[in-house]
């Protein structure tokens, strides 16, 4: 693609970057057959070359429009497109170059604004969790559009003690799972302590940055982002801890991108490098010792739906391994088709743009249907929570279907 960028934009940091992004495209069209978004509208403005397009545009001067803006806001980030693009174009890091761009050259309406800015700070408030055990005491009452959001309650469970363990790794404390699914992250705890390693949370860590940084903050997100690097880096530093866990494929996408997010901050940079190669997804560091744990499950060949989130399948490239590791466990994974598809949640989107975020969970929930599992497997809260508000099948994060049936050996 031939690019002619602004005066504004051709020495930039972003621009560079920007413009050798663009640079990659070839217009082939493949990235249009596996986006979500313009399989729903049939838009070519709503498909990643046409964001490209508008993206490009807006670089080599046109001015930007509320039209523009909400074309950007509808990508979900799936990066979909990623995976299927012949020519390497990081679809992702443009997409985000983008609406930084336009949100700065674009009011957006102030009811709008507000919504943004209120879902961001509920999702960090630290009022969340007690607000949240209120909805779900009275989750019944209320109305549709909130049930989908308020999880059944379900106790963690006590925790082992796990300070004696040789290895050692850190778990990120996150932001809305320890409310929500509290169970996700004792789970893992109980997991990884049946394979002989200590899962700790260091004092000052907190959400990724990822709801800022989707939510129009992103300097507030690269502050999370350097608060999560100052309370890993003592513990990395030292190695006291082998790895940082993450049982979130949202939170742990954001994380091993915080290199590129703080390349340009000198006191950052070489820090983020260092942390974000010690990050691991949980299964990667179950994936080892699974003939171990399978020996002791109960209940194998349970019949399951496994939903690779896009944060693990396109952004990390883990799906093989998961599945791989689910087969081990010994449970049957049933076939389904469009599985590499986004299921609609993408974190706040589902909020934002609920049409579009239900429809793309009854067409996953209807593709899963068909197989009839006992149990949808995820790793990801945000897809769980949102398929499961479509469903009576149970929709779980595979760590605590293995926690359970360990317990049940």
């Amino acid at each position: 693609m031939q690019t002619n960028l602004a005066a504004w934009a051709r020495d930039t940091d972003l621009g560079k970057e920007a413009d050798a992004i663009l640079r990659r495209c070839v217009h082939c069209g493949f990235c249009t057959a596996t986006c979500p978004t313009y399989q729903v509208l049939g838009d070519e403005l709503d498909s990643p070359r046409g964001r490209i397009y508008l993206i490009k545009q807006v670089l080599e001067g046109a001015e930007p429009t509320q039209s523009t803006q909400q074309h950007l806001d509808r990508c979900l980030t799936c990066r979909n497109c990623e995976t299927t693009c012949p020519s390497g174009v990081q679809y992702g890091h443009l997409i985000d170059i983008g609406r930084q761009i336009v949100e700065e050259r674009v009011p957006r309406p102030w009811a709008e604004k507000a919504k943004r800015k209120m879902l961001r700070r509920a999702m960090l408030s630290p009022l969340f969790g007690p607000a949240m055990r209120v909805g779900q005491a009275v989750r019944g009452l209320l109305p549709e559009t909130l049930k989908r959001k308020v999880p059944e309650r379900r106790a963690p469970g006590a925790l082992p003690q796990v300070a004696g363990h040789a290895r050692q790794v850190l778990m990120l404390a996150g932001c809305v799972q320890p409310a929500m699914m509290p169970t996700i992250d004792a789970a893992t705890i109980r997991v990884l302590d049946a394979v002989g390693i200590g899962a700790r949370i260091a004092p000052g860590a907190g959400c990724c940055g990822a709801a800022s940084f989707h939510l129009d903050a992103q300097a507030a997100a690269l502050d999370q982002m350097r608060a999560n690097v100052d309370a890993w880096w003592p513990l990395v530093q030292d190695g006291a801890v082998e790895a940082i866990v993450m049982n979130a494929s949202g939170c742990g996408a954001m994380v091993k991108e915080y290199a590129h997010h703080l390349r340009h901050d000198p006191a950052y940079a070489q820090r983020a490098a260092d942390i974000v190669a010690r990050v691991k997804d949980v299964a990667e560091i179950v994936a080892p010792h699974a003939a171990q744990l399978r020996q002791r499950l109960a209940g194998k060949g349970l019949r399951a739906a496994f939903h690779p989130p896009c944060t693990l399948q396109h952004w990390q490239g883990l799906r093989p391994l998961s599945e791989q590791l689910l087969a081990d466990l010994g449970f049957e994974l049933l076939p389904f088709a469009d599985k590499h598809l986004c299921c609609g949640s993408a974190g706040a989107y589902s909020v934002l743009n609920p049409e579009i975020a239900l429809t793309l969970r009854d067409r996953k929930l209807g593709a899963i249907a068909p197989a009839a599992p006992d149990v949808i497997l995820s790793a990801n809260i945000g897809c769980i929570g949102h398929l499961q508000s479509g469903t009576d099948t149970p929709v779980r994060h595979w760590i605590e279907v293995v926690d359970e049936h360990l317990a049940r050996a």
